[in-house]
C-alpha cells in the first residue's frame, strides 16, 4: 500500500490561526478490508467553515479533533477496490480530508459518490457543482425565494458560493449585485459572471459609506441578501433592505477569529419585518440532487464558468487556507495533489 502524507490539526488557534497549528506527517495506508476502496486524491477543498471547526467551542459541527487529519472534501480516483460498486479508475467525490490517499467504506451513507467528468472538470465537484454550489442554491431558492425582477445581493461574490449564487440568480431573471474586495474581483463578478453590479467594499471605511454605494447599485432596494461575511458589510446591507426582505445567513467570516461581530442596526430587522434564517447545507441533503443537476447544467453548458485558486502540493494547504480566510483567493480555493 502507498505511503500517505497527511496534515493534522496539531493545536487550537488562540485568536488568528497560523501555520504552526498544523503538522505534516507520513504513514502507510492500511490494507483494504471487505467493501472498502482506496482513493488517490486529485484535489482537496479548502472552505471557510473549517476555521470554526478548529476551535473547541459550541458550533453547528463537532470540533476538528486534535492529532487527526484535517477533515474536508476531496475528489479523486479509485486505485484499488474491494467493493462491487466501485472499480479502479472511477472518479469520485468524498470527505477524504487533507491527505494524499484515503481508505473509504462506501456503505457508510454519503461517504463516496461517483462523478462524471465528461463535461465538468473534476475539481468543480468541490465548488460550483459541490457543497458551495448547493449552499448558494439552498439560500436563494429555499430561503430568499425571490421573484423575477427582484434585487438580490451576495457578499464574497467572487468566491465559490457567491459566484454560484450569481449564476443561479441571473438564470432566474433576478437583478444580482455582488460585494467583493478589490477592482479585479469586482471586474470578474460583473464582466465574467454577469452580475448587474458589484460594490468594492475595500473602497469604504464604514458601513454608512458602503451603504451609500449599495444605494446606487440597488436603486430599488434589496429584496434578498445572502450573507457570507457579517460585520460592516451586513450593517451596510441592512440599511438598504426592503420591507419583508429575506436574508440567508450562511457565513460570518468577519467573526471567525473569535472576535465579536456585533450588529450596529438590529432594529432594522423589526422596522422592515425582515426574515433572517441561518442554515447549514449538510442538514438539507434532500435538495442536493435537484441543486446539483441545475448547477451541473449551468457549468456543463458553459453558462457558468467558475474560477479557481489552485495551490499545488499537500504542503501548500495550510498557507492557502490562511490566505483564503483573508480573501487572498480568487474563486474556489483548492489544493492540487498528484
Amino acid at each position: 500500500m502507498p505511503n500517505n502524507k497527511q496534515i493534522l490539526l496539531d493545536s487550537r488557534p488562540q485568536g488568528e490561526a497560523s501555520v504552526s497549528n498544523f503538522r505534516l506527517v507520513a504513514s502507510e495506508t492500511p490494507a483494504l478490508g471487505d467493501g472498502q476502496v482506496l482513493v488517490k486524491h486529485l484535489f482537496l477543498s479548502l472552505d471557510p467553515y473549517m476555521r470554526g471547526r478548529m476551535n473547541d467551542a459550541k458550533s453547528y459541527a463537532q470540533p476538528q479533533p486534535l492529532g487527526q487529519v484535517m477533515q474536508g472534501g476531496t475528489v479523486g480516483e479509485v486505485v484499488e477496490s474491494r467493493n462491487a460498486n466501485f472499480q479502479a479508475g472511477d472518479k469520485v467525490v468524498g470527505m477524504g480530508g487533507w491527505q494524499e490517499y484515503s481508505v473509504v467504506d462506501p456503505q457508510q451513507g454519503g461517504m463516496l459518490r461517483k462523478v462524471d467528468t465528461t463535461h465538468i472538470p473534476i475539481s468543480h465537484y468541490l465548488g460550483a457543482v459541490g457543497m458551495p454550489g448547493v449552499t448558494a442554491w439552498y439560500g436563494l431558492v429555499k430561503i430568499i425565494d425571490a421573484k423575477p425582477g427582484n434585487t438580490v445581493v451576495v457578499s464574497a461574490a467572487s468566491g465559490a458560493v457567491g459566484s454560484a449564487f450569481g449564476a443561479l440568480a441571473k438564470s432566474r431573471g433576478l437583478r444580482a449585485v455582488g460585494i467583493a474586495g478589490g477592482p479585479e474581483k469586482c471586474g470578474y463578478v460583473k464582466d465574467e459572471l454577469g452580475f448587474d453590479a458589484c460594490v468594492d467594499y475595500k473602497q469604504y471605511k464604514d458601513a454608512g459609506s458602503l451603504s451609500q454605494a449599495l444605494k446606487e447599485a440597488c436603486p430599488d432596494g434589496i429584496d434578498g441578501y445572502f450573507e457570507n461575511v457579517g460585520g460592516m458589510v451586513m450593517d451596510a446591507v441592512l440599511m438598504r433592505m426592503n420591507a419583508f426582505g429575506r436574508i440567508a445567513l450562511c457565513g460570518m467570516i468577519a467573526g471567525y477569529d473569535g472576535k465579536p461581530a456585533p450588529l450596529s442596526y438590529p432594529q432594522l430587522m423589526l422596522t422592515n419585518r425582515l426574515k433572517l434564517e441561518g442554515f447549514i447545507v449538510s442538514e438539507h441533503m434532500d435538495v442536493w440532487p435537484q441543486a446539483l443537476q441545475e448547477l451541473g447544467m449551468l457549468v456543463g453548458s458553459g453558462k457558468f464558468r467558475p474560477r479557481e485558486s489552485v495551490a499545488v502540493g499537500l504542503e501548500a494547504a495550510p498557507e492557502a487556507f490562511l490566505g483564503m480566510l483573508k480573501g487572498k483567493n480568487f474563486g474556489k480555493q483548492v489544493v492540487k495533489l498528484g
